[in-house]
C-alpha cells in the first residue's frame, strides 16, 4: 500500500500558509531587534562609567528588558527554523506524515502547527513516556 500523503493542492495551501507565517516571524524579529536597539542606544545604564549615576533598580529593569528581548528573539528564530524545515518536508514529500506511526497527521493540526512532525496521539504518548 502506498504511503499516505497530502494532495499537491493541499500542500500548496500549506506552503502558502507557512510562507505567510514566515513573513510574520521576520516582521516580529525586526520589531524585537528594533526594540532592543532602541533600549540599548543612548541608555546611560549601558555605559560602565555611568552605572553608579543611575539607580540600581533602573539598571536592573533595563537589563531584564534586554534579556527578555533576546529571549523572544531566540524563540522567534527557532520558530523560523522549524517553519523552514516544514517547507523542506513539503519539498521532499514527508510533510504531514507522523515520524512515529507514519500515519497522516490531521489537516487541522497541520494548519495550526505547520511544523508538527507527530500526530497528537504519538506526541501525547511521547510526553507520557509510553
Amino acid at each position: 500500500m502506498p504511503p499516505k500523503k497530502y494532495s499537491k493542492t493541499k500542500l500548496a495551501a500549506f506552503r502558502k500558509s507557512i510562507e505567510k507565517r514566515l513573513e510574520a516571524v521576520v516582521n516580529d524579529l525586526d520589531d524585537i531587534k528594533h526594540a532592543i536597539d532602541k533600549d540599548t542606544s543612548g541608555n546611560a545604564s549601558m555605559s560602565q562609567d555611568s552605572v553608579y549615576s543611575v539607580h540600581m533598580a533602573d539598571a536592573g529593569t533595563d537589563s531584564y528588558e534586554r534579556e527578555k528581548g533576546y529571549h523572544f528573539m531566540n524563540r522567534e528564530t527557532d520558530y523560523y527554523k522549524y517553519l523552514m524545515k516544514a517547507l523542506e518536508r513539503i519539498d521532499d514529500g514527508t510533510f504531514g506524515i507522523c515520524t512515529i506511526c507514519e500515519e497522516l497527521i490531521p489537516e487541522e493540526r497541520m494548519l495550526e502547527v505547520p511544523n508538527a512532525t507527530k500526530c497528537v496521539q504519538c506526541k501525547e504518548n511521547e510526553k507520557l513516556n509510553i
